[in-house]
């Protein structure tokens, strides 16, 4: 009894931040029963204050602060475990008690500057939007959707079976993707985005390897996209991590919130970036409820815009490796863990949003 004692005392700090780890985590599960608190006194108040002063002290730096963050924690626990190993075998509780008091800490910031929006209202409910639809309503979407973005791709000044690539570098999308926030303010001020902080990664090879399009940097308050992206994915990937630095955790509802503010940026080949997005969630969800009517209506869109969705299709095929298997395991769970029960499949729900959003609005 006086060995623990002596123990606890020589320990107090560690042993308290250990405990402190899985009662934060169970904590946390309570909050899925209050998403009006976490809504009103976290995501639309603490949270928005917290991440403009992280894009304030960050976004003006040309580089990702949140890239070297990373680089050097990695750094560091790696120096850690190789000094500390041999405690392994001689004080296995004090190397165990040191990783799960860093854990606690680092688990702490993590949902205080971040991690509550996960358990938050969801989108459907704050914009009043039904999470059901018909393979009817779903058939009218699409075939809105197609007619837009072919008008669209005539528009620009293509014919029907060439392929549209961006006439703008990465940096200047950066630039433009933040007018579609600025059109939707008057009809969602939750939506406001200032100041930017949006960068190409320095992690895009390791990235595509794990096949990701881009990430939020919940410490630096960064929005990080993958730079080998050239397809008409960039500006919609821009826009959906800066949806997650406005608050907006789950992957279905940033998807959406980077769908309309595409289609409402003045910049037409943004807005075209947008329309085609969504039409491919669209007909891929058609396939899977009606493959006959996905028949009939993939031919009814231009050439060239299916050789857009050929070409992204091809980008991620050929960086396809076993790792990138176990990183969507690994963020599945992540995802489960973090109240979006249905992990990486919940982006699928972005079609939903889309079909209920635009039932009463036109193109």
């Amino acid at each position: 009894m006086n060995t623990i004692s002596n123990f606890f005392k020589a320990n107090r700090t560690k042993v308290i931040l250990a405990i402190l780890l899985p009662v934060q985590f169970y904590g946390l599960q309570l909050l899925r029963y209050f998403p009006e608190f976490v809504e009103k006194y976290y995501s639309q108040g603490v949270f928005p204050v917290l991440s403009k002063i992280n894009r304030y002290l960050f976004g003006w730096i040309p580089f990702s602060i949140g890239d070297i963050f990373y680089i050097l924690i990695g750094i560091l626990a790696l120096r850690w475990l190789i000094v500390n190993l041999k405690r392994l075998r001689f004080e296995p509780v004090k190397f165990f008690l040191d990783i799960a008091a860093t854990l606690s800490i680092v688990y702490f910031i993590f949902n205080l500057l971040w991690g509550f929006n996960y358990y938050r209202m969801p989108l459907n409910k704050t914009l009043g939007l039904d999470k059901g639809y018909t393979t009817e309503e779903l058939v009218a979407t699409t075939k809105r959707l197609i007619a837009k973005s072919n008008a669209l791709h005539r528009e620009l000044g293509y014919a029907d079976s060439v392929k549209i690539d961006l006439p703008y570098s990465q940096k200047e999308i950066f630039t433009m993707s933040d007018n579609g926030y600025k059109n939707l303010e008057a009809e969602f001020p939750q939506l406001k985005y200032h100041p930017k902080s949006i960068k190409k990664s320095g992690w895009s090879l390791g990235l595509t390897y794990m096949g990701y399009s881009g990430y939020y940097n919940p410490f630096s308050g960064e929005a990080q996209v993958n730079n080998l992206i050239k397809t008409y994915k960039f500006p919609v990937v821009s826009c959906h991590e800066q949806a997650h630095q406005i608050g907006y955790a789950a992957e279905n509802e940033a998807n959406f919130i980077a769908t309309i503010a595409t289609l409402n940026n003045d910049n037409t080949y943004i807005k075209y970036s947008g329309y085609i997005f969504a039409l491919r969630y669209c007909v891929n969800e058609l396939a899977r409820r009606d493959f006959e009517q996905y028949e009939a209506l993939l031919p009814t869109i231009n050439f060239g815009i299916l050789e857009s969705y050929r070409e992204m299709r091809e980008f991620w095929a050929s960086y396809q490796n076993p790792f990138e298997t176990f990183s969507k395991a690994f963020w599945d769970q992540f995802l489960k863990a973090n109240n979006q029960s249905e992990g990486i499949m919940s982006y699928s729900y972005m079609v939903a949003l889309v079909v209920n959003y635009f039932e009463d609005k036109p193109f």
